[in-house]
């Protein structure tokens, strides 16, 4: 399976959550780009987080960013040969 541009909008996303706080959530506009207004509403069906729009994450939304958030780093990071 690849990365389609779904999944990718949907991890976009997930790496706007701030881990740190768990009280900080999102709202992702009506006006924002249909991407990812989308994106939020399948998030939202898959239990990922509270509301069709952002809210917060669920306990497994946050583990999903904990992950998406770590790969990040872990590719953007350079490696030292």
């Amino acid at each position: 399976m690849v990365f389609n541009a779904d999944l990718v909008a949907e991890l976009e996303i997930l790496l706007l959550f701030n881990l740190g706080n768990g009280q900080e959530g999102l709202k992702i506009h009506h006006d924002a780009a249909s991407s990812a207004v989308a994106a939020a509403g399948r998030l939202h069906d898959k239990g990922l987080i509270t509301l069709p729009d952002g809210g917060y994450l669920t306990r497994l939304g946050h583990e999903a960013a904990e992950h998406a958030q770590g790969l990040r780093t872990i590719l953007t990071t350079a490696r030292a040969s």
